[in-house]
């Protein structure tokens, strides 16, 4: 496999800069694909995800015999711990930003919730997505990538 590297990216260094919690919510909301990081057999997993924000939680859509629904079906109080992560950064200029959600995810088992996220939120692979994980943001961090200053 070749990359085709087109287009070198600009000159000059990239600073980061912290997000508050408000900032990173707020653009995490602003976009539909992230990935979610979980265990599966004491290992860190990461699958492609779409997403919606209620209420100030992450919702996903899932299907029987995925990972993540085993995973949060079998869990007590307070759930699984879950990261997730969304960025938006040109990949011609380095610039943009990127989040983290670190939380505890739920598999949505009222009807009336399922049947509410499942008119939401549409899932983007072709495949039955009977199922919801809700995801109480506990820890949230972000980051912009900007120009370093000239200094």
């Amino acid at each position: 496999m070749t990359l085709d590297h087109a287009e070198a990216p600009p000159a000059g260094p990239r600073q980061s800069v912290e997000l508050d919690s408000v900032e990173a919510m707020r653009l995490l909301g602003g976009v539909s694909f992230g990935r979610i990081g979980f265990t599966q057999h004491a290992l860190p997993t990461i699958r492609p995800v779409n997403h919606i924000l209620v209420d100030g939680d992450i919702v996903i859509r899932t299907h029987e015999g995925a990972a993540l629904t085993r995973r949060t079906r079998n869990a007590g109080d307070p759930g699984v711990v879950v990261a997730y992560e969304a960025d938006v950064i040109d990949p011609a200029t380095h610039l943009g930003w990127s989040v983290v959600v670190t939380g505890y995810a739920h598999l949505v088992t009222d009807p009336d919730e399922l049947a509410r996220y499942q008119s939401l939120l549409r899932p983007w692979v072709k495949q039955t997505m009977d199922y919801a994980v809700r995801i109480r943001p506990d820890l949230v961090t972000g980051i912009r990538l900007t120009v370093a200053d000239a200094s």
